[in-house]
């Protein structure tokens, strides 16, 4: 994973930008160059029962000058310090589609986007635009938690090595590889996840398996501990950051982010056949919306992006 390009969305509803800021962060410590993009529509201004076309246009174009004015204020101090910052502003709807389109042009190495947070619950609420990035985006998809104070200090990447979620093999290492580099690049403490769950007693029907039940609860914990470091293998990681994790992924991950302060979560999307909704699967989408940290979602290598509806 390169970290050469960033494509930040910024949002113009709000004053503070912590998309910007995470990305800012990363430059800093990468070189990267980063792009910020506003992607803007009224549909009061894109209509002429109000007003002619003429009239129409120049409200346009004097709201997208607003906005490239404010982009350019936003860049000037990150210019200042030493950063490489352009900007964007385009007309149109749907925000997602507006923002893939982007990604298809500049290619960016990361897409940056800020997620909303209930203050009660602390933990992230993904709005529309954000799962159809999740879904439809090939582009790594970086959601930055907008609450709390940022550390930048602990990774950890949730891995499938018995592929329980049809996840292609190379998925696994690609995010092994992705942890590595973000680790050694912006001096993060990288770990490694798997979560399984045996199947509760009052769900066994099987007679043999009832009998001796905890000898199949022993038999699976060591199936996914094999298959856990037979994916690790090759990769070097030391024990002290791999975890195996007994429970449903979706509770195990959120608890195991508290616990041990982590700061940015990775994750594998894929999509499901041809499906508009292009899943990537009910288990990833309750971790993701249950966590309180960062998110980093990566799609399998040269997956083109889909089309959105």
């Amino acid at each position: 994973m390169q970290l050469q390009q960033l494509l930040v969305v910024i949002d113009p509803t709000q004053s503070s930008q912590p998309s910007l800021e995470r990305a800012a962060w990363i430059a800093r410590h990468s070189g990267a160059a980063i792009e910020l993009l506003i992607c803007e529509y009224n549909g009061a201004l894109d209509s002429g029962l109000m007003f002619e076309a003429p009239a129409l246009d120049k409200a346009r174009h004097a709201l997208l000058a607003q906005r490239r004015d404010w982009l350019e204020q936003l860049a000037t101090p990150l210019r200042q310090e030493g950063l490489q910052v352009t900007s964007e502003v385009r007309w149109g709807k749907p925000l997602h589609k507006m923002i893939i389109a982007r990604c298809a042009e500049l290619k960016p190495d990361l897409l940056l986007k800020t997620a909303h947070s209930h203050g009660l619950l602390h933990r992230l609420l993904l709005s529309n635009t954000c799962w159809q990035l999740i879904r439809y985006c090939p582009t790594p998809l970086w959601l930055v938690k907008p609450q709390g104070e940022w550390r930048g200090q602990r990774l950890a990447v949730a891995l499938d090595p018995t592929h329980s979620a049809d996840k292609p093999a190379s998925l696994d290492h690609q995010l092994i590889d992705a942890a590595q580099t973000l680790g050694q690049t912006l001096g993060l403490e990288d770990h490694y996840l798997h979560s399984y769950a045996p199947l509760p007693r009052t769900l066994v029907f099987d007679a043999e398996l009832v009998a001796d039940y905890e000898y199949y609860v022993e038999r699976t914990g060591e199936r996914h501990r094999e298959a856990f470091e037979q994916l690790l293998d090759g990769h070097a990681i030391g024990k002290p950051r791999t975890h195996l994790l007994q429970g449903f992924a979706e509770e195990t991950l959120p608890r195991f982010v508290d616990e041990n302060a982590v700061d940015l979560l990775l994750m594998g999307a894929i999509a499901r056949g041809h499906l508009d909704t292009a899943l990537i699967g009910h288990t990833a989408e309750r971790v993701l919306e249950g966590v309180n940290c960062d998110l980093l979602v990566l799609k399998p290598q040269g997956v083109a992006a889909h089309r959105a509806g």
